[in-house]
């Protein structure tokens, strides 16, 4: 139980990563809130939570809207009392086109899915670990952030700004014991790539690869969530099979 008398925060944690992580921190002691779009997926597991006999808070929450971001915290911390961990795991990608083909107001979509959602929870939730001196910011990206792709810019540069505005954010708030990193989790088998991967099978962008189930980026986000105090910051940790 190394997360006793913690609470957490999960963006997207109403399937896919999003779910195992949030009961993970659960199975070691955290109270969890979850957010999700869909009411239904996050109730459920906030159940799950529940059963484990932690604190749960299930709230409805576009990630791309900022006063809908910042609600979402407010009301976590509200039902938990404080904020000592935010996975800041909401995204993905639904554009998969070439600049000239695509559309701008999906492109758009993406980038503040997986970027602008990142900061306005992360803007949000400063505030509470200033004031009680310290936690944990655990940032989803992508080696698609890491690397270019053709076809695909949209999740590629909206990755790429996570994995700066991890960078930045570290050095601005490592004073008050804040630590901020990214987790790449690799190919993973979710609801959102189900058409295009097969489970441990080598995705088509690296023979070298395996897809994952989201289980598998459990211990590296355990590992981030309760590394003690002066630990890493600023940093990508990866589950990826290949250089990113």
């Amino acid at each position: 139980m190394k997360l006793a008398g913690k609470t957490a925060l999960v963006t997207g944690g109403g399937r896919g990563i999003g779910r195992s992580i949030a009961l993970a921190l659960a199975d070691e002691g955290a109270d969890v809130a979850v957010t999700a779009r869909s009411s239904e997926q996050i109730e459920s597991v906030a159940d799950e939570i529940r059963e484990r006999g932690r604190r749960a808070a299930a709230l409805t929450c576009d990630v791309r809207n900022a006063e809908d971001a910042a609600n979402s915290v407010n009301r976590a911390v509200a039902d938990l009392n404080r904020i000592d961990i935010l996975v800041n795991n909401a995204g993905g990608s639904f554009v998969r086109a070439s600049v000239a083909e695509s559309q701008p107001d999906d492109w758009r979509n993406v980038v503040e899915a997986n970027l602008l959602g990142t900061y306005y929870c992360a803007h949000a939730a400063l505030p509470y670990m200033i004031e009680q001196g310290g936690g944990k910011i655990i940032n989803v990206g992508s080696g698609m952030g890491h690397s270019p792709r053709a076809g695909n810019s949209a999740y590629n540069t909206a990755k790429a700004g996570v994995w700066m505005f991890t960078r930045c954010l570290a050095m601005e708030v490592w004073r008050y014991g804040i630590d901020v990193n990214e987790l790449v989790p690799g190919p993973v088998l979710t609801d959102l790539t189900k058409d295009i991967f097969q489970l441990d099978q080598a995705p088509p962008i690296a023979e070298s690869e395996r897809v994952k189930t989201p289980d598998e980026c459990v211990p590296l986000t355990i590992y981030l969530a309760t590394h003690p105090p002066g630990g890493p910051t600023g940093q990508s940790f990866s589950l990826a099979r290949r250089p990113i």
